[in-house]
């Protein structure tokens, strides 16, 4: 059917799409810049771990002959390893990160020496004053010999385990001519053992030891806190 008069006589229909006004450009541009900042936070939030392990072993390290305990390199995370407490319940020494540790080894019947550790651990927690809190001190029971009740009121502070024995020393490790349970033991709050103090430390030289626990908690003040 030939066309009629009115449907020759009607114009095209054109679509015009508008040009994105300037303002709109901004504002894309500023959600995307927004956006990679975001990101950019993200990732350091994950990394934040890693670069503060490294800076705290890095900014102590300058001072290595100044320390009186020695550095453990490479540090020595803490090891899946099941414990028990006191109280008879299953752990595992992997709960223990998200604080300073100061920890000492041996067995239940606790010698003279073990004594005479877990005096200074918890004298040495006491002397740092507002930042103790920020510090535990473990004792970490090598054997299954029964806990004398005398020594029970003094470890009211403590964090106190029984583990394997034959499993520390894939952990820990003594200097040369000496025993595991000779030493105090230092842990950071990631869970990495990073000192050793020396063997059989007199009194004396106990404000040796409190000297390097205040300087690692100062280099690491800006980003370890109280508490798990």
């Amino acid at each position: 059917m030939a066309p009629t008069e009115s449907s020759r006589d009607e114009p095209l229909g054109l679509t015009v799409h508008s040009m994105p006004a300037p303002q709109d450009m901004a504002t894309n541009a500023a959600n995307t810049r927004m956006g990679r900042w975001k990101m950019l936070m993200v990732l350091l939030v994950c990394a934040a771990p890693v670069v503060a392990s490294y800076m705290t072993y890095y900014l102590i390290r300058p001072q290595a002959r100044q320390n009186f305990g020695a550095l453990i390199d490479p540090q020595r995370p803490l090891p899946d390893m099941q414990a028990v407490q006191m109280e008879g319940k299953q752990t595992n020494l992997r709960a223990l990160k998200g604080q300073w540790l100061l920890i000492s080894v041996a067995g239940g019947a606790c010698d003279a020496q073990c004594q005479h550790h877990l005096y200074m651990q918890r004298q040495l927690r006491e002397g740092l004053g507002k930042e103790k809190d920020r510090v535990d001190w473990v004792w970490l029971v090598s054997d299954d010999a029964v806990i004398a009740p005398s020594l029970l009121p003094a470890l009211a502070t403590a964090t106190v385990l029984r583990v394997p024995a034959a499993q520390l020393p894939t952990w820990l490790e003594a200097e040369q001519g000496a025993a595991i349970q000779d030493h105090l033991y230092v842990v950071d709050p990631l869970g990495n053992w990073m000192m050793r103090f020396p063997m059989r430390i007199a009194l004396d030289q106990a404000p040796k030891v409190k000297r390097d626990m205040e300087r690692l908690l100062r280099a690491s003040a800006f980003w370890d806190t109280a508490g798990r």
